[in-house]
């Protein structure tokens, strides 16, 4: 089974979910209503609400308790990724300008609140407590991730443990939350939940190791952003980290870190000795490590075609290059 044959067999539950994000991201404010709306339309893979989805098929899938929690995983996600746009001061996202851009970072901040505050909303209604203090705590920690990453911008001294906590926090929390709450919300016991919470986490934490090698060897067309963005912003990510602390770049990276250059040539050469050295491996080898885990949890549950489905996302998330 391809990724496109998973997207296409829940082809008609993702159209319910796209229709609801644009009910409920309606704002009585015009700059509310279009920042949010223009948000929504530059698309995304919408991994998150697929896990959801998926995940439920250990249950009773037909539950509206699903259809809601799959859109508002997405919407956290969405609502973080404003905010993110913020911290990281992007232009683009996706190859489109930022909610940040196309205002301020005032009418981005409480475009991302008001995101957040709809997506709380909309699973107001479920009885199910175990899912309300789980988004909580997520929520809580997305936050503690971007004020982790404003602490350590340009700090080329962190250690690897910090950037594991941050990534955790920033990504995987949430896709293993899309994946418990997609099983609680289909009725399935709580330990065929934390089972699936535990396959998305170590999804998650791929993920974001993948995003993060892709940031030095994506095209800027892949990656609708410039290649190299994170070192350029300060942001220490796992392959920076490898040519720091294995490849004898300390140097070269601290310097350019420490200077604020904007010398475009002097990044463009640190940034290809990145790629040059054998950090991408290394990093590329701790996220095959993370998928391994994954699939390891799912051979814990029964043998469901849901299992296999989930499986093949984990083979894409290990070779996907955009």
């Amino acid at each position: 089974m391809t990724l496109s044959r998973i997207y296409m067999e829940q082809k008609k539950n993702l159209k319910i979910v796209e229709k609801q994000l644009e009910s409920v991201l309606w704002a009585p404010h015009p700059i509310l209503n279009e920042a949010s709306l223009d948000l929504l339309k530059a698309g995304g893979k919408r991994i998150r609400p697929l896990l959801t989805l998926l995940c439920a098929q250990y249950g009773d899938p037909s539950r509206k308790a699903v259809i809601d929690s799959a859109v508002m995983l997405e919407l956290i996600h969405m609502a973080s990724l404003v905010h993110d746009d913020v911290v990281d001061d992007s232009n683009l996202r996706r190859g489109k300008p930022t909610v940040k851009a196309q205002w301020d970072n005032r009418v981005a901040m409480y475009s991302g609140d008001f995101i957040f505050a709809k997506a709380i909303e909309l699973i107001s209604d479920l009885e199910n407590h175990e899912i309300h203090r789980s988004i909580s705590r997520v929520i809580r920690d997305l936050s503690l991730g971007e004020i982790d990453q404003i602490k350590e911008l340009y700090n080329w001294k962190q250690n690897l443990r910090v950037y594991l906590r941050r990534i955790k926090r920033k990504t995987a929390l949430l896709m293993a939350l899309s994946c418990q709450i997609g099983a609680l919300a289909a009725g399935c016991p709580s330990k065929v939940g934390i089972k699936l919470y535990y396959f998305g986490y170590y999804l998650g934490m791929s993920y974001q190791i993948t995003d993060d090698i892709l940031d030095f060897v994506g095209t800027n067309k892949q990656l609708g952003k410039p290649a190299g963005g994170d070192l350029r912003n300060g942001n220490i990510t796992l392959p920076t980290f490898f040519a720091l602390n294995k490849y004898g770049m300390r140097n070269a990276i601290r310097n350019v870190l420490e200077s604020s250059s904007t010398d475009q040539g002097q990044w463009d050469t640190v940034i290809q000795e990145i790629r040059d050295s054998g950090a991408i491996q290394d990093s590329e080898r701790l996220s095959d490590n993370y998928l391994r885990k994954s699939r390891e949890i799912l051979d814990q549950l029964p043998q469901l075609s849901t299992a296999r489905s989930l499986k093949e996302i984990a083979d894409y998330i290990g070779t996907r290059n955009y």
